[in-house]
């Protein structure tokens, strides 16, 4: 399912994309992450905040996995990184009406 306004053309993870130490094509795997989040929130439409944090966690672990990826190529989910995913997961529950969410709720089950 598309995502359905014009706020899901937002930039997400603009700050990896714009540093070489980030590859981009595992930029390009997270942002694929975080598109799938926001259409899988906007089909399932959860609840409430803990049906929200399913879903939000198991993209976390995707993103954990992707770790792996980054390691490979001499990169890193590390600190900017770290604040530039959790700032598109913040935009993408915003988006989809959880503004009120818990970004540590949310990325609970980060290992990075």
């Amino acid at each position: 399912m598309p995502i359905t306004d014009a706020a899901g053309a937002h930039a997400y993870l603009a700050g990896m994309y714009r540093d070489a130490y980030f590859p981009d094509h595992l930029v390009d795997k997270g942002r694929a992450i975080l598109v799938a989040l926001r259409e899988r929130i906007e089909t399932e439409r959860p609840a409430d905040l803990p049906a929200l944090y399913v879903l939000t966690n198991a993209a976390a672990e995707e993103f954990n996995a992707l770790q792996e990826e980054f390691w490979a190529a001499d990169s890193e989910i590390e600190t900017a990184a770290r604040d530039d995913i959790a700032l598109s997961f913040e935009h993408v529950m915003a988006a989809c009406g959880f503004a009120d969410a818990d970004p540590e709720e949310a990325l609970a089950e980060r290992d990075w």
